[in-house]
């Protein structure tokens, strides 16, 4: 049980975002002893993603106003005369200004539960003998007590059919499958058939119904999304990942990509003069492309060849080295369209923040990134982006590492003579020692983050009735990068996400805002969103036509504390041995959390590789009585050694299936 944990550990991980759950799995695949625990219920922390339900949950959570300390004194006591502690928070503070609405239909919502939905564990736990801890250690049954699937959709492949590419990017073929099952209209078992009725019937009246379904959609009511809400999974952090990305590379390198799906992003969309249209990408797309002249296509590619290899020619752009970057497109005889899009659809920088260099090399990396999995350079995993933490926490497990969710710690244990930190004190009273202490920013206590200042996000999530721009195939992931429609207003990033990628239920879609908050999330966000979607639930037109605006069905608006790029030395008197993780940032990609977790383990272990190549299961070596060590999952036994596979089978293995 996890109130008889063992007494020392080498690492103890406090929190389950993504920075330390990388972490985490780093320190055990080097074979340090690794202890992880979270005070709350899920994995994740603020990188999570929840069921319909759960994000409820979430929100009444987060609208209390808690007292992040209460109770938490009993560690007091525990403190020896040599010795003082540093207390953390029971209750997450890094959330503010929680706002939902609905505005589908609500007829006989309230008797309306989720379909599959299990009984939820209490908010919050009143005492220590009714918590149900869950421990987790590098076994055949940890693997599964670790990943917790009551937030997936009912219908969830099981968990060992991942593919064997050495990326882990499932091929579009199998995502279309999936695709078909999750989205296809008008479903229906073979028992329907009625006496006397032949299947040719049955099937002509299915046929027109999937016509009949697809001339007049039907309205989706608050009752349908509840009970369907399973089929959500609702990210509180949205992010994609650059195909050539850090984390990409991490997950490929590590082997941890076996345990995740993954899909391109079908569309980069751009929004100008109030209209939203799609950007060519592609050296196909621009050539292909119905909105630029000629003139315009051979501007385009000239500029993006340069960009390509910009540090080769210095002379191009050294003069405009301290100018901003749209004033710099502006010296290139780019057209006011062409521009637009390079500022706010390619390199998707700030028109009034980001300098020459800085736009090119956005621009650069943009490019680079284009082709590997697809027409655009990004990457969105299936079921959400909190699969990600929840992968490198397998991980941990698979190799030895402990695992404690609902698990509370009060305070960590410092030596004053020596000034290190020397154990933490959990919530039954237990002392673990470690050497090492990784926190999770939002447990320090607001006397620790007293001279720490930090910067917000504004992020909301809305659930559409159709997508912003129109397409042959309803199944798109787009994202569209909306200019500041004042000055002083910071762009916003918008991810629009279809029910492939299993996070949303059919006929629907999943779209995230997010920027740089200078007010409430609502306040900075609502005019975007009254830009490109309807909030009336009455249709403006007898037929939906092509300018209609998708309708909201419902809403949630927050702000999010944003502690990337704090310095460690703003935390007072925080021991040298303890290292702190900072919550998501602002940036389209996961490079800062890959970053710190890398410098992290690379400063508590400078001779440990971080996160290595599994083994060859053919390099395995067997213990004394001659049994075989259980093999951790990682390698695939038809290949050759993942350290010296030649580049062109990785190469291979990265390329896009035909669709």
């Amino acid at each position: 049980m996890a109130d008889n944990l063992p007494s020392e550990f080498d690492v103890v991980v406090i929190g389950t975002g993504l920075p330390e759950s990388i972490i985490a799995a780093a320190c055990s695949r080097s074979g340090q002893r690794v202890l992880h625990v979270d005070s709350r219920q899920y994995y994740g922390g603020n990188w999570a993603s929840f069921s319909f339900s759960g994000l409820l949950s979430w929100i009444k959570e987060n609208q209390k106003m808690a007292d992040p300390c209460e109770g938490n004194t009993r560690w007091e006591e525990l403190i020896l005369e040599n010795e003082e502690g540093i207390p953390l928070n029971k209750a997450d503070q890094t959330i503010q200004h929680v706002e939902d609405f609905c505005y589908a239909s609500q007829d006989l919502a309230e008797d309306v539960e989720e379909a599959g939905a299990l009984l939820k564990a209490p908010a919050s736990v009143a005492s220590a003998s009714s918590e149900v801890i869950e421990e987790v250690s590098g076994t055949p049954e940890a693997e599964e007590k670790c990943f917790p699937l009551e937030d997936r959709p009912s219908g969830t492949k099981d968990e060992e059919t991942f593919p064997d590419s050495a990326a882990g990017i499932e091929p579009e073929c199998t995502a279309d499958r999936e695709a078909v099952e999750v989205t296809s209209l008008g479903e229906k078992p073979c028992d329907n058939v009625t006496p006397g009725q032949s299947v040719q019937e049955v099937e002509n009246n299915e046929a027109a119904s999937i016509v009949e379904a697809a001339a007049e959609p039907r309205k989706i009511t608050y009752s349908q999304i509840v009970k369907e809400g399973r089929r959500f999974n609702i990210d509180l952090i949205s992010k994609l990942l650059y195909s050539r990305g850090l984390l990409i590379d991490l997950l490929i390198k590590s082997n941890v990509s076996r345990y995740a799906e993954f899909k391109n992003v079908t569309r980069i969309l751009a929004f100008r003069e109030g209209r939203v249209e799609q950007v060519p990408c592609s050296r196909a797309d621009v050539f292909n492309s119905k909105q630029l002249t000629m003139v315009e296509k051979r501007m385009l590619m000239k500029f993006l060849t340069f960009c390509l290899d910009y540090e080769q020619h210095p002379d191009e752009y050294q003069g405009h080295k301290d100018s901003k970057f749209s004033d710099y497109l502006k010296t290139q005889k780019l057209t006011p369209n062409l521009q637009h899009f390079i500022l706010h659809s390619i390199a998707m920088v700030s028109e009034a923040d980001c300098y020459t260099i800085d736009g090119l090399k956005a621009t650069q990396k943009f490019l680079q990134c284009l082709g590997r999995y697809g027409n655009t350079p990004f990457l969105f995993p299936l079921y959400g982006q909190g699969e990600i933490p929840q992968c490198f926490c397998r991980m941990c497990a698979v190799f030895g590492g402990v695992y404690c969710l609902r698990h509370p710690v009060q305070c960590l244990v410092v030596d004053k003579e020596t000034r290190r930190c020397k154990a933490v004190i959990d919530h039954f009273g237990q002392r673990i020692s470690a050497s090492y202490f990784v926190v999770e920013d939002s447990y320090f206590s607001e006397e620790t983050c007293a001279n720490v200042s930090y910067r917000q996000i504004s992020r909301a999530v809305l659930i559409t009735d159709r997508s912003i721009l129109k397409a042959s195939s309803d199944q798109q992931i787009s994202i569209l990068t909306v200019p500041p429609m004042e000055p002083g207003q910071p762009a916003v990033c918008l991810i629009e996400l279809c029910s492939s990628t299993m996070t949303c239920m059919k006929n629907t879609y999943l779209v995230h805002l997010t920027c740089s908050s200078i007010k409430t999330a609502k306040e900075d966000l609502e005019p975007v969103v009254g830009q490109l979607f309807s909030e009336s639930t009455e249709t403006e037109s007898e037929g939906a036509g092509e300018g209609q605006k998708p309708q909201i069905l419902w809403s949630v608006y927050f702000n999010m504390r944003d502690s990337s790029g704090v310095d460690r030395t703003s935390y007072a008197n925080l021991p040298p041995n303890i290292y702190v993780c900072s919550g998501p940032d602002n940036a389209l990609g996961n490079d800062c959390a890959v970053k710190q977790a890398e410098a992290i383990f690379q400063e508590m272990f400078p001779s440990e590789e971080f996160c290595p190549p599994p083994p060859n299961p053919e390099d395995i070596i067997y213990d004394g009585d001659g049994t075989q060590l259980e093999d951790p999952g990682f390698g695939n036994p038809s290949e050759a050694n993942p350290e010296t596979l030649p580049e062109k089978s990785t190469e291979e293995s990265e390329r896009p299936s035909e669709e």
